[in-house]
């Protein structure tokens, strides 16, 4: 993942060489694009899905430091590559993986193929750096996480990193580089048309459907001649309903279908390096971590609350926007109790309020801080998450509104409509309830 660890210096090298390669990049990647019915149709199916899991997960692992434990320790290539012959996750069961995320609400998940050390977590015969050929495990993780995930009806996307601290290849380095022992030249085309695109043809053609690609990197050298029109065409041309998911905190480029935001809802920049641009036409996915790190760090015990979470994933579905909730297994393949509670809880919230949530879109009124609107049909829900005050004071509604009930119980609910407003009789907030949900039933 983008920005984990690094330092100060480097975030603020990569916002300026965003901000100043954005328009350049932009005009350099002018292609006619179109999507197709069945790009449109995953679209709005990723839009009603609306919570999913995000795994980092590597060889990385296994120094208990972070997904960025290569950049941040300095690490000589020869030293890295003596990780994998540590990696041998013996206790991964794809089974109870995709059955945590089913069991959390979740209805997608989103899991690194490769992270920013080029290891692959699959089967590449593109290079011999990857878990099969590497590892005393020797198997693909990937596929047995595809195949049990179109058992239970969960989506699949691949993680996949174009920025690559190990491939000679990737050249000229960009603003992450450091002396790691790689030669000082490369041919950086040959890394892109050959190597990237070649193992982005075997995820698409070896795992069955899956429902994207999500990137990650571009930001290291946001100038650059990604190639962005020939990969995109490869992916939509090998499985035309896979979306492509960029996070690289730019103007979203033709043939994206999904914009993404990194530690924030859409529009809000407090991360300090996504755009506050927020596309009106294409599907929008914020993402965050469940403690602090993305990939398995031992020394991370800020765990967030169930309740945190659910806050989390009310403020995006009120932002129009989806939940990518991260966690980071251990490298033996287990995941953290202490994530399986949280989300366990999380999915046993949603068994009462997800009717609010999946589905819907932003509602017609702005989120505050006392809470957001969410929208399905002809329902507005109501999401009181900070308010005390027995009577909350709404801007106009558009539409007539018939009634107001509570919508974990169906008790009516006092409202009154004017041109002036909306005004509705909240009742106090129950011990340990995150959100007071009222339904707002319009006419049609």
């Amino acid at each position: 993942m983008s920005y984990a660890r690094t330092s100060v210096i480097v975030r603020l090298v990569l916002i300026a060489g965003s901000i100043a390669g954005a328009l350049s990049a932009n005009q350099a990647f002018a292609q006619d694009y179109h999507p197709s019915p069945e790009n449109l149709q995953a679209r709005r199916e990723f839009q009603d899905m609306k919570f999913g899991m995000f795994i980092h997960w590597g060889v990385y692992s296994v120094l208990g430091d972070g997904e960025w434990v290569f950049h941040e320790r300095h690490l000589k290539l020869d030293e890295y590559n003596r990780l994998p012959s540590f990696f041998d996750p013996e206790k991964f069961d794809a089974t109870t993986w995709v059955a945590l995320a089913k069991a959390a609400g979740m209805k997608y998940i989103t899991i690194t193929s490769r992270h920013h050390d080029g290891f692959a977590m699959f089967d590449s015969k593109i290079s011999d750096w990857n878990i099969v050929a590497r590892t005393p495990y020797k198997k693909d993780p990937l596929k047995m996480l595809a195949d049990e995930c179109h058992r239970q009806g969960i989506k699949l996307f691949f993680y996949y990193s174009q920025l690559d601290w190990h491939n000679p290849d990737y050249y000229p380095r960009g603003a992450t580089n450091w002396n790691n022992g790689r030669p000082d030249h490369g041919d950086f085309n040959s890394y892109l048309d050959n190597y990237m695109d070649g193992q982005l043809r075997e995820l698409l053609t070896n795992y069955g459907p899956i429902g994207g690609i999500w990137f990650d990197g571009m930001w290291d050298k946001p100038t650059a001649d990604w190639h962005l029109d020939k990969t995109y065409s490869l992916i939509h041309q090998l499985q035309p309903a896979a979306l492509i998911i960029p996070n690289h905190h730019q103007t979203p480029r033709p043939g994206e279908d999904v914009q993404t935001f990194e530690h924030d809802l859409p529009g809000q920049n407090t991360a300090g390096f996504n755009t506050k641009y927020v596309s009106a036409e294409l599907p929008l996915e914020m993402s965050d971590t469940l403690n602090g790190n993305w990939g398995f760090n031992i020394g991370d015990s800020n765990y967030k609350s169930a309740a945190e979470v659910e806050r989390r994933l009310v403020r995006a579905a009120g932002s129009n926007a989806n939940l990518l909730m991260n966690i980071g297994p251990y490298p033996n393949g287990e995941i953290d109790p202490q994530f399986v509670t949280r989300l366990k809880a999380v999915g046993e919230w949603l068994t009462k309020y997800g009717e609010s949530i999946y589905g819907t879109r932003g509602g017609p009124i702005a989120p505050a801080d006392w809470g957001v609107t969410t929208q399905k049909e002809n329902n507005i829900y109501v999401h009181v998450l900070n308010w005390s005050a027995p009577l909350l004071a709404l801007p106009p509604v558009a539409t007539k509104i018939v009634s107001a009930r509570l919508l974990v119980g169906g008790d009516p609910v006092d409202v009154t409509q004017t041109a002036d407003g909306v005004i509705l009789k909240v009742r106090e907030q129950g011990k340990d309830e995150t959100d007071r949900v009222i339904v707002l039933t319009t006419s049609k």
